[in-house]
């Protein structure tokens, strides 16, 4: 299997930024990591490897993306409207610099954002804010309302990075229509803490007419990574 590591000075935020890069072709996927976890995490947690059949025979592609999460919405340092600004700044990081990556290294026309538990709200956001850039979305046993972590405060930046907030109010037909062409995957567990948040945003889903599989997961299935070793081989 194709393992490659990329590291540059990303003008987005000002610091080094790395990657890591599994499989040589097929369908790419951006994988965030879990709450400040690390661009590593996906194969030192053995979920690369669960997918190893499809990144050796070339259908799938997975770019790991480091976090910027203790910046931002954990850094507890900073007021808030320093968080949120950060959260800005790394997602023209993922649109601006790893996107054109992506596009220089594949060729596929679709591309899929992956995450869990709070990357798992890093892959709906980015999905839904630009929906023309990502195709599918895979959150497993995301958690899609981080307000809690603002303390109050509240703005634009807030709001449009608050996927429980904003997708409510979409009526433009441009997003609406691609939202309705494209594939977004919600898996949780009778055990899993974010279940609630997964049953609240697949009815936003299902309020606006737009396509959403949820998937509740039986089996005494909980929040962590065993779980979603299993509902990657499955979805993948």
């Amino acid at each position: 299997m194709k393992r490659e590591y990329h590291k540059w000075f990303s003008p987005s935020l000002g610091r080094d930024m790395e990657l890591l890069i599994f499989g040589h072709a097929g369908y790419p996927a951006v994988v965030f990591p879990t709450s400040c976890g690390r661009f590593y995490e996906f194969e030192d947690r053995h979920m690369v490897s669960t997918v190893r059949d499809k990144l050796e025979h070339g259908h799938l592609q997975l770019f790991c993306v480091d976090s910027v999460d203790g910046e931002s919405w954990y850094n507890r340092d900073v007021q808030p409207r320093w968080r949120i600004a950060r959260q800005v700044q790394y997602g023209n990081y993922i649109i601006n610099e790893v996107v054109p990556l992506i596009r220089q290294l594949n060729q596929y026309s679709g591309l899929g954002s992956i995450g869990t538990s709070f990357g798992g709200y890093h892959a709906m956001n980015i999905a839904l804010r630009h929906p023309d850039v990502f195709t599918g979305m895979l959150s497993m046993s995301g958690a899609f309302d981080p307000s809690n972590f603002l303390r109050g405060y509240y703005d634009d930046d807030c709001y449009f990075n608050i996927p429980m907030h904003y997708l409510p109010n979409i009526s433009d037909s441009w997003y609406l229509d691609r939202y309705r062409r494209n594939s977004y995957v919600l898996a949780t567990g009778v055990h899993d803490q974010c279940w609630n948040d997964n049953e609240r945003m697949a009815q936003i889903f299902r309020n606006k007419n737009i396509p959403c599989r949820l998937d509740v997961w039986g089996d005494n299935t909980g929040h962590d990574w065993s779980w979603w070793q299993r509902m990657l081989q499955t979805y993948l």
